[in-house]
């Protein structure tokens, strides 16, 4: 598979070596831009590899997918996939979200889970269109989050092997001649936070 990865930090920086490891090529990356001398994860790990790597402010267009790509990839990407950048890819935009979707659109997924004293969360592997976290849902997978979690705790334990383990199995089922064209999501069912910030919470009721 040729691919496309847009996102940051960890997550995208561990799919990068997840998909060479696996055997795709991973023809080019998007992460933010470097911020003073401090380069994302992700970008680094690109420059390391020899991947090209371009910066994204806000938004990927159609001139910034390379010709010829199968997918794009979404790890941590809180940037705008444009319709003409996943038309460019063959098989659209795949984007990870850690939550149940429809459940916690947002990107402060995991803290809302928490905050809410929750005690099962997981993550969604979902085909990405033009809303927030709306698209239809690929794949999805559950863990239990333990009376004394943080967000952190959940992420790192959980959440973000979830995201390299879905992600490997959908880009399987694709490599195999699957369309994965998804379960379309409840609507009903659908909640979306805010950005989360402890200082507004004596304002907000959930």
């Amino acid at each position: 598979m040729r691919i496309m990865i847009i996102g940051q930090k960890w997550l995208g920086a561990a799919l990068l070596r997840q998909c060479l490891a696996e055997g795709h090529q991973v023809v080019a990356v998007a992460a933010p831009p470097a911020e003073g001398i401090d380069y994302d994860r992700l970008y680094a790990a690109a420059q390391q590899l020899g991947v090209p790597a371009c910066a994204t402010r806000g938004r990927l267009g159609a001139a910034d997918v390379p010709e010829g790509c199968d997918v794009l990839l979404a790890a941590h990407a809180h940037c705008f996939i444009e319709a003409g950048a996943r038309a460019r890819a063959r098989h659209g935009a795949l984007g990870y979200h850690p939550s149940l979707l429809p459940r916690h659109r947002g990107r402060d997924a995991v803290r809302w889970a928490v905050h809410m004293k929750e005690s099962v969360t997981g993550g969604t592997l979902y085909r990405m269109d033009d809303g927030a976290d709306t698209g239809p849902i690929l794949a999805q997978a559950w863990c239990h989050i333990r009376p004394n979690d943080t967000a952190a705790d959940v992420w790192r334990r959980d959440l973000g092997p979830m995201g390299l383990r879905l992600f490997s199995l959908v880009l399987g089922q694709l490599e195999g001649g699957g369309q994965m064209a998804g379960q379309a999501q409840d609507e009903g069912l659908a909640t979306w936070e805010p950005a989360f910030s402890a200082a507004k919470l004596a304002n907000l009721k959930v």
